[in-house]
């Protein structure tokens, strides 16, 4: 029997091809890349973690934190990052945003790479985003890249120890190291 897989050219038509599908993957110059599934229970808490402690810092109540299971729609494709921070107009049926104004990605060994290359300069290419922010799911640790009031995006700042911070000034807020990694590492 000869199963046919439509042709797959845009970032529309990998969208209605992947909804609904089983296994992750990602939509990257016109190729579908496989990602990894199945993360450690680490990953699973600081990703959980950090989704919890925005949604609840964020005063906006046009804001909408969401997941892994929903879409960004970059220069390159679409990519499904750990947690996110967008606006929530639209139909709440969409599957991406253009616009996420906060991306997070979560380290794991197979991420390191691509989470502080490739990903890094197709988000902070977004006019939308003012912070990517790359977490160590081993330490407290965590880079973060913040838009200037120039418009334009430094080399990642790294913060590192319990006793820290992460300053998110595009909202106004602060996410201390001690809430984000409690009982994580």
């Amino acid at each position: 029997m000869n199963i046919q897989v439509p042709t797959i050219r845009t970032a529309d038509d990998f969208l209605r091809w992947n909804e609904g599908r089983e296994g992750k993957r990602e939509f990257v110059d016109g190729r579908i890349v496989e990602m990894m599934t199945g993360g450690s229970r680490r990953h699973a808490e600081l990703f959980l973690q950090l989704a919890f402690l925005l949604k609840q810092a964020l005063a906006d109540p046009t804001l909408r934190v969401t997941a892994a299971d929903f879409g960004v729609r970059t220069p390159h494709g679409i990519r499904y990052p750990d947690v996110l921070i967008h606006r929530g107009e639209g139909d709440g049926r969409d599957l991406a945003t253009p616009e996420p104004l906060l991306v997070a990605e979560i380290l794991s060994p197979s991420s390191l790479a691509l989470d502080f290359g490739e990903k890094a300069r197709e988000y902070t290419a977004l006019p939308s985003l003012l912070h990517y922010l790359v977490l160590s799911q081993d330490e407290p640790r965590v880079w973060l890249w913040a838009r200037g009031e120039d418009g334009a995006f430094g080399s990642p700042e790294m913060i590192v120890g319990r006793e820290e911070s992460v300053a998110l000034a595009g909202f106004g807020l602060a996410l201390p190291l001690a809430d984000l990694y409690r009982g994580i590492a």
